[in-house]
């Protein structure tokens, strides 16, 4: 039997209210099972759909399913929930805490309505060679090399490959799905994460591109956990300061602003926060079976 659900449209990561990534946004989701999250996930059409359900610990629990399943957590789509639920009404200015797979984490709202996502603390799963990435991005390894910055696996909640290019590279990228594709699964991450570095001309840290086709997503415009990551690698190899701005989606026509900020005590990095804001588009009911 066919069943409607309310879904909640929001651009996270907006640039002066314009650009930014959608999501979907399902409220009072406790008794949807994985496969009906996902068949609404997969109506939405989106990179990500939040569920948000009631949690006896947490202020809520959160899932998130992209077209293809279910990942552990999405920065966007929380940005999207909790700015949704402070225009709403739903919650006021504060601090939360949001359960997801990748752990129980702090969202903070401020009152200008931005919101503040705690990330967790960065692991280090791997580093490739600038000649293995050069295929997947259609940059030769000699041009990459350029840099002079390492290739690495690093989490803040989901595996990404951080990938610097020298600046005016960025929008050259073609990426190619499939390789992308076995190269994630064969790696176990989920994307890669390419980014130039800004110039004094610029406000940006750094401008970004993010390709995670495994998970179904070619190109996205804002990608929350990634630019946590970023913004720990940046803080080791450059020492940049702790505080960043990161601009995304250009090549899609679609700029968004990712805020980051990594505070270290003694060279430990202690807390990574994600930040921006957001603006809903309406709703629409979408179709999953009971």
């Amino acid at each position: 039997m066919s069943m409607h659900i309310e879904v909640t449209l929001v651009n996270a990561f907006t640039a002066d209210g314009q650009g930014g990534n959608p999501a979907g946004v399902v409220f009072n989701a406790d008794k949807l099972s994985d496969g009906q999250k996902l068949q609404i996930a997969q109506a939405v059409g989106y990179s990500e759909t939040a569920f948000v359900c009631r949690d006896e610990v947490a202020d809520y629990a959160l899932s998130f399913f992209t077209t293809t399943g279910e990942i552990d957590f999405c920065g966007h789509a929380t940005l999207a929930t909790f700015s949704t639920m402070y225009q709403m009404g739903i919650i006021t200015a504060g601090s939360y805490v949001q359960r997801t797979k990748a752990g129980m984490l702090s969202v903070t709202i401020e009152s200008d309505g931005k919101v503040v996502m705690d990330q967790n603390a960065p692991r280090k799963l791997g580093e490739f060679s600038y000649q293995e990435i050069s295929h997947l991005i259609g940059i030769d390894s000699n041009i990459l090399k350029r840099t002079q910055l390492p290739i690495e696996i690093i989490s803040t909640g989901l595996a990404d490959v951080m990938i610097p290019v020298p600046n005016g590279y960025l929008d050259l990228i073609r990426p190619n799905d499939e390789i992308i594709t076995d190269f994630c699964k064969k790696h176990k991450v989920v994307g890669l994460h390419v980014f130039e570095l800004g110039t004094p001309e610029t406000r940006f840290s750094a401008s970004c591109r993010n390709f995670a086709p495994l998970f179904g997503i070619s190109e996205e415009s804002a990608t929350g956990s990634s630019c946590g990551a970023l913004a720990c690698y940046l803080t080791e190899h450059l020492a940049l300061g702790s505080d960043y701005i990161f601009e995304q989606g250009r090549a899609m026509n679609c700029t968004s602003i990712i805020m980051a900020s990594v505070q270290s005590n003694h060279s430990t990095r202690i807390n990574v926060k994600v930040g921006g804001f957001a603006k809903s588009m309406g709703t629409v009911y979408v179709p999953y079976n009971e």
